[in-house]
């Protein structure tokens, strides 16, 4: 399914956005719900109370930003800490919100994150004006929604693996997080959410990322800068995707030679060595696509 960023077919993206929202959030109160003990587990450093209490922590501060509202979780210095992140500090800022949100009675999580999600929907919000993010980036509604979703999908994968139960990630809803979050907030600005002090390819490099699901969309990096190149213009590596494994790979829940092997991820295009110089930099939390620390969670 493609789609256009205007007229009709931004329409169908952000009726897409509702139904994989609701959908991604009824699942995941399931799953969490039925789970045996809510310290399980969920993760090597989270459980399943700790998982579902980040979700909520992310879903309360989506609406108190549409709202215009404090977020409703005293986090010291929170919106000091939101306005400095970038794409390899997320993990302090999930570490400190959850030294603070102290509530894991699974039933209270599970009510904040329907009533959250509940006020999200209900929005009469233009789901293309825009709120501000981390690192002063600027996310449209639409890209909250798809974003929280994301959330929902793979902290509901980390727990069913946990749990040893079967979670499918509709290819259609996990794409939402690239045509409305990543590729909208490319367009407006990403404020300080790319690491630049990270080592930088020597000369630009485009990246033309294709999916049955999403529009062919080609980035560049260079000059310390992300930005999004003519649709018809030149690029260095082609990566073509099933946006449910690629989001796991991207977000370090799989390995790139899992994604390459089962061909969920396809590399190609006339120069697919630069890819890995583009992913050093233009990568996600806890994506394991660069130097840091494999406990990283986004």
């Amino acid at each position: 399914m493609l789609f256009d960023v205007t007229g009709a077919g931004a329409a169908d993206r952000w009726r897409l956005a509702h139904t994989a929202l609701r959908a991604a959030t009824d699942r995941f109160t399931d799953l969490v719900a039925t789970a045996p003990s809510p310290e399980l587990m969920a993760t090597a450093d989270w459980t399943v109370a700790d998982t579902a209490a980040h979700v909520v922590s992310i879903a309360v501060l989506y609406v108190a930003r549409l709202e215009d509202a404090e977020v409703p979780i005293p986090v010291p210095g929170l919106e000091d800490m939101l306005a400095v992140t970038n794409v390899d500090t997320v993990a302090d800022v999930n570490t400190h919100v959850l030294a603070h949100f102290r509530e894991r009675d699974p039933a209270v999580l599970l009510a904040r994150l329907n009533a959250a999600v509940d006020g999200l929907l209900a929005t009469t919000a233009d789901p293309q004006s825009t709120v501000s993010w981390l690192g002063n980036a600027r996310v449209t509604v639409g890209g909250l929604f798809a974003h929280l979703t994301n959330e929902l999908l793979v902290h509901g994968w980390d727990i069913a693996r946990a749990l040893r139960r079967q979670w499918p990630m509709p290819d259609e809803h996990a794409a939402l997080y690239w045509d409305l979050f990543m590729f909208d907030m490319l367009r407006d600005t990403y404020g300080v959410l790319l690491n630049t002090e990270l080592p930088m390819p020597r000369h630009h490099v485009s990246v033309q990322f294709r999916s049955p699901y999403t529009t062919t969309t080609t980035l560049t990096l260079g000059d310390r800068r992300v930005w999004i190149a003519p649709a018809d213009g030149p690029f260095d590596a082609r990566v073509t995707f099933r946006p449910a494994r690629f989001n796991l790979m991207m977000f370090g829940r799989i390995s790139i030679a899992q994604a390459v092997l089962r061909r969920d991820v396809v590399i190609g295009g006339p120069r697919p060595w630069r890819l890995p110089a583009f992913l050093r930099v233009v990568h996600m939390p806890n994506g394991r696509l660069a130097p840091k620390p494999a406990d990283r969670r986004g």
